[in-house]
Order: C-alpha cells, then structure tokens, then sequence
C-alpha cells in the first residue's frame, strides 16, 4: 500500500530559478535562497520518495486557451515550457501514468471534477523550486512527478475550503492506491505578494509568518477565509496559497514543522516548510472500500464485446498517434501530409507500428492501438473518407453491407469547406 511520507510547503517564484541557473550559489544576494532549500533538498535525500505529487498553477504559459480549476499530469514525462526566452537546461521528469488513472478514479468518485493533460510543459511554478528540491541530471530525476495544476489566477476560482478538502480527498486516493511506493506532497506558490497594478510590490511578514503557524497548528482555521481575506492580507498573487492548504489537508491532522525558512529578497518571499506526520499515515476511510467506489461506476465495462473505453491508461499509450492525427486540423500539417504523408509522420516521430496503422487506414487497429474515434473522424476528412466508411471497416464488413444494417443510406463525416 502506498505510504505519505511527509508534505513540502515553498513559493515558486522564477527567482529561484534563476539563481539556480546563474550559479548564484555563493553570492551574497542570493546565497539564502539555497541555504533555506538545503534542508528540503536533504529531506528528499533521506525520504526517497518514488512520486511527488506536485501542486501548483501554471502561469498562463502551457494552459492559456484552456484554464481549469484542477488539472492533473497523467503523461509518460513532463519537460520544461518555454516561457518566452527558451525553456531551461534541465532534463524532463518522468511521470506516473498508472498512479496517475488511480488517483482521477477517486478524485472523481469522490466528485472533484478533473481536466487530464500530457504533452505540455511545466512552467516556472513547477520546475522553480523543483530543481533545488529533487536531484537530478542528466539521466532523469530521482523520483516521479504526479502534477496538480490550479487555476488560481482567474475569476472565479475555488474556496480555500474547497482546495483543503481536495487535499483529504487527495490522501484518500494515495492510501488507497496498492503498489508499495512512498509518496511526498508539495504545496507551492506564495507567500505575500502582488505582481500587477499600482500595488505591485506589495508584501506582509507578519500575515505571512501567522500563516505559516496555522498552517501547521490549526489548518482549519483559516478555511472560511475569502479569496478577498487571503488578498487583502497576501496580495492578490498571494492568496495562491491555497495550494498549501491543498497540500495541508492531504497530511495526517497532526503534524509537526521540522523547518521552516523565510527570506524576502524582492518582490516575492522565498520560503519553505517541511512537515511530518505525527499520527501515522491511516487513510480516512478503508482502502479497498476507496477503491471499490472509483471502480464502481465501470463494473461490468470489460465485458462489453468491441468496446474500448478512452481510459487514462489508453490516452497515454496512443498520445503520439492521437496528437499527430489531431494536427491535422491545422492546415499546415493536412497540406505535408497530403503532400508526402511519410514524411509528415516521420517529422512527427511516428514508430513504425504507427505509421503502418496509418499507411494502411487500419481503423481499428488505430483503436486497438488506443486512438480515439474522434482522432479517427480527423484523418477521414483528410483523405476523403466518409464516417460510415469508417464504421463498416471497424466491423469487418464492405460499405453496402454495413448500410443494410443502417435504417437510411447515407455517407457522412466531419470535413468542412476548405479553401
């Protein structure tokens, strides 16, 4: 059974990041920064964690066109985005897919609605700290990353209430998962700042440093505190820091900070906080009653001939093929591969398997394969092929023979007027 060995708490200001990758670290200025990590990064030494589960938000670099409330990382690794000048010089991490599906069957059992995400970057929220917290180099790091991304930057967002109880929903999932792996939670962004506006600049120690005594002393004090309360104390960036409390209500009730650190070089405090658990790490509830909930709804799927549900597990197996298809929505990529369909699925990385699916319309080996239908409709429109053309290959079956099965015959798909 998988073990919580403890959660992080830090701010993810891109300061940190940059003092890393300046090589700041005997510079008076900045030599804090890393005095305050060295601890962390020596509790990761010691812990060992196989997964961090990582919250954070992103800054409007990988999810801008799309911005969800909760958003976990279900793919294979997750690099480093470009924010603007170039990504970072660190090596991709390694995610956890199977964990991953787990940990969205009991989120959604228990009624947090979820977005999944692969293929996209981590922005500074993640990879800030990330890389004077966990060793890495040029092999990989040395643990795997289950990232939960928050929407904290829009209008609406959820209560400080609603981001503690996906906390306790969220150490319901990982004790409940039954591989013996240990598992470390960090909480970031914050403290006290502002970013935009005549009130840039802002800060607050004080409210800061109560913040981080009831964070660990009485975490349910704080959850009836507006998004107004948290920003008129922290500054409207501030009140990102109920993403701590997410982390705080995966942790046992009782816990104890066994360091804490506090440095505010410029706009952003840069602190952390490491807490054990006191009472162990029992699960609010039996684990197989959990895992008997998250599979409910899907008892009995397995024994649906020809079905093939777009499971997490399935996405993440067919997210090449899937996302190639899906670019030929993009008429660039439908004129080279109309041009020299070899070479475009060469310059996208096709495996040779994926290209023969292709090559040779293997419509339902693309489903066997772990493509959606809906990838299925895209390549269609492009070589002219019709939905129910589609259709009767799936069933083995020549296009009248399917029709007769039909209650009128007609031809369809989802192409539309090109110029």
């Amino acid at each position: 059974m998988a073990q919580i060995v403890g959660g992080v708490a830090t701010s993810h200001t891109p300061t940190i990041a940059f003092a890393k990758d300046a090589k700041k670290f005997d510079d008076p200025v900045w030599k804090p920064i890393f005095e305050g990590y060295e601890p962390v990064q020596q509790w990761f030494q010691e812990k060992k964690p196989d997964v961090l589960v990582y919250i954070y938000n992103d800054h409007m670099t990988s999810f801008f066109d799309h911005y969800s409330h909760f958003a976990l990382g279900v793919g294979e690794e997750f690099k480093a985005a470009d924010e603007g000048g170039g990504p970072r010089d660190i090596p991709a991490i390694k995610g956890d897919p199977k964990f991953a599906e787990h940990v969205a069957r009991v989120m959604v059992a228990n009624e947090f609605d979820l977005s999944y995400f692969q293929g996209k970057g981590l922005d500074h929220g993640a990879f800030s700290p990330l890389s004077v917290m966990v060793d890495y180099d040029e092999d990989g790091w040395a643990c795997k990353l289950l990232p939960v991304v928050c929407g904290v930057l829009t209008v609406p967002l959820p209560s400080a209430r609603r981001f503690y109880k996906f906390g306790k929903s969220l150490r319901q999932a990982i004790l409940s998962y039954p591989e013996d792996i240990k598992v470390a939670i960090a909480g970031t962004g914050g403290l006290s700042h502002q970013v935009h506006g005549e009130a840039c600049g802002f800060n607050n120690p004080e409210w800061d440093a109560e913040f981080m005594d009831r964070l660990e002393k009485d975490p349910e004090s704080l959850l009836d505190m507006t998004i107004a309360d948290l920003a008129k104390l922290g500054g409207w960036e501030g009140a990102e820091v109920v993403m701590w409390l997410m982390m705080r209500g995966a942790l046992a009730a009782e816990v104890e900070c066994t360091h804490k650190t506090y440095f505010l070089p410029s706009m952003c405090p840069i602190a952390t906080m490491i807490l054990e658990e006191k009472a162990g790490t029992q699960p609010v509830e039996d684990p197989a009653k959990t895992r008997e909930r998250a599979d409910h709804d899907y008892e009995g799927t397995e024994e649906m001939a020809g079905t093939y549900p777009f499971t997490i597990e399935r996405s993440v197996r067919g997210f090449r093929l899937n996302h190639f298809l899906h670019s030929l929505t993009d008429p660039t990529a439908r004129g080279k591969f109309r041009t020299d369909e070899e070479a475009a699925m060469e310059e996208a990385g096709l495996t040779d398997d994926e290209k023969r699916l292709v090559r040779d319309r293997d419509w339902i080996g693309m489903i066997h394969y772990g493509v959606i239908f809906f990838m299925l409709e895209k390549l269609g429109a492009v070589t002219g092929i019709g939905n129910i053309d589609i259709y009767a290959a799936m069933k083995g079956m020549t296009v009248p023979e399917f029709q007769k099965t039909r209650n009128a015959q007609i031809n369809y798909g989802v192409a539309g007027k090109e110029d």
